[in-house]
């Protein structure tokens, strides 16, 4: 009897109670054959383009081959999912979903016997449309970069793209070498094409900055639409002998609306020092900076506005700087289009998802998605407030160069241009905006990064680099 308990509780040890562990072990390729030698169910965009699906192969090796139709396009959001060299993104995430094997087993006779699968595969349906998808590619081109678009009130991505990308094809290539040498060829990469830099990464965010510190500011009373800025070129913070100058040490001032809408540095930078270290943290943390991105894909990186801050009140000139979004605030470039979508919403931030709905074979739903609000960081009325000076940035400021949409929709935009080098250093320049559209029931925003790699982009600005390309998908969007 006490052999038989001991026999018993081992086996529902390792069949029950680490089933999950075992399954997701990387030693565990048991579960992975099973699955490559099933049907595997489509991958499609929001209006049916299939960008993921399996193949019946003549291969003794390989009943099925796994293709991607698009290419680069999507293989941030698929990933691969190959035999040997595994399996990433939503590829990895919905694997049992598309295999139809969510229980982990097998459930017919003929997989039994080792007959002929039975196909219970199922559909993984994205939010993201393909015309936009397309759109941002073309619009972006060979630059480094990102590109995302959100629909404000669901939260759903309906595009978001990063170059630069690879080929997943090569990947899952059936030759061993091929699809080796490109892999590791990606991984030595110093650029990162395996990482989607419009969520994994993170970036000095320049002057979009300003929406949070502005925000915050008005949330906590420490300026008000009524503050006023005396004109000046530069201004000395405590703590040290180097001012701070606006962009290009140009002559800046005036009230809350005119310094955000030509974006002024020294007032911004004024602003962190007078709410100090503590409501500068704790206004950030409202906005969720510090925590990864809440998105249905594997590993998103979290926005920063530093790991000093319980030393910032003795350096008082680096929290200026982070005022207007330099020294080492980093946003993620996601995070920025949800902070926009969040002011165009009341705001209300809600939780992006890249997956609308999955399917089994039968086309019963297994998975919907339902809009979730993720944290609510300031008033509306505050989100108001924000409204309209985003509005006076794009009809007045620094975006009215580039953002003006097509059949007169009404837009607001925040630019930032964000300078990496030091003094005497080349220029190196990230360009940035962000803009929600229309003004008046706002349907899309839109995140546009500009890495600043070379001097082209370097000399240009956020509104003249990244301003037409985020005028090309908000024009997109509305003309769809």
């Amino acid at each position: 009897m006490a052999l038989y308990v001991v026999l018993f509780g081992a086996l529902s040890y390792w069949q029950i109670g680490t089933t999950e562990q075992l399954a997701a072990s990387d030693d565990n390729t048991r579960a992975l054959i099973r699955q490559y030698d099933r049907p595997r169910g489509p991958i499609v965009t929001a209006d049916g383009v299939v960008i993921a699906r399996s193949v019946a192969t003549a291969s003794a090796a390989n009943t099925y081959q796994r293709t991607y139709p698009e290419g680069d396009l999507y293989a941030h959001l698929t990933g691969y999912h190959t035999l040997r060299l595994g399996s990433t993104q939503l590829e990895r995430l919905w694997g049992d979903e598309l295999t139809g094997d969510t229980n982990g087993l097998l459930t017919t006779i003929g997989d039994l016997v080792g007959g002929t699968p039975t196909d219970t595969s199922g559909t993984v349906r994205l939010t993201l449309d393909h015309t936009l998808q397309r759109t941002a590619r073309d619009a972006l081109g060979e630059r480094e970069g990102s590109i995302v678009m959100l629909d404000i009130t669901t939260g759903a991505v309906v595009a978001m793209w990063s170059w630069p990308s690879y080929n997943p094809n090569i990947v899952v290539d059936p030759d061993y070498e091929t699809a080796y040498d490109y892999l590791q060829s990606l991984y030595d990469d110093p650029r990162d094409p395996l990482l989607a830099n419009a969520y994994q990464q993170r970036y000095m965010p320049g002057s979009t900055m300003k929406i949070l510190t502005t925000s915050v500011g008005l949330a906590n009373g420490t300026i008000s639409l009524d503050t006023t800025w005396p004109d000046e070129t530069q201004w000395l913070p405590p703590q040290t002998n180097d001012p701070i100058e606006n962009y290009g040490g140009s002559i800046c001032g005036g009230n809350l609306t005119e310094v955000f809408a030509r974006s002024c540095n020294i007032p911004f930078a004024q602003t962190a020092v007078a709410m100090g270290p503590d409501l500068f943290e704790l206004g950030m943390t409202a906005w969720g900076v510090g925590e990864p991105m809440p998105i249905d894909l594997p590993r998103p990186a979290a926005s920063t506005i530093g790991d000093d801050l319980d030393t910032l009140a003795d350096n008082l000139p680096l929290l200026a700087m982070r005022g207007f979004g330099q020294n080492d605030v980093q946003l993620v470039p996601l995070h920025l289009a949800m902070i926009t979508a969040a002011v165009a919403n009341d705001g209300v931030m809600m939780e992006p998802h890249v997956v609308s709905v999955v399917t089994d074979h039968n086309g019963g739903i297994d998975y919907l998605a339902q809009p979730n609000e993720w944290r609510q960081p300031i008033s509306p009325d505050i989100a108001s407030v924000m409204v309209n000076l985003m509005t006076e940035v794009a009809t007045r400021g620094t975006a009215s160069c580039c953002i003006g949409l097509n059949g007169g929709v009404s837009v607001a935009a925040k630019t930032g241009t964000a300078q990496l080098n030091g003094p005497g250093e080349p220029e190196r320049s990230h360009a940035w905006i962000t803009a929600f559209a229309p003004v008046e029931n706002p349907r899309y925003a839109v995140t546009v990064m500009v890495k600043g790699t070379n001097d082209e982009i370097s000399a240009s600005t956020g509104g003249r680099l990244a301003g037409p390309i985020a005028k090309t998908m908000l024009d997109a969007a509305f003309a769809s």
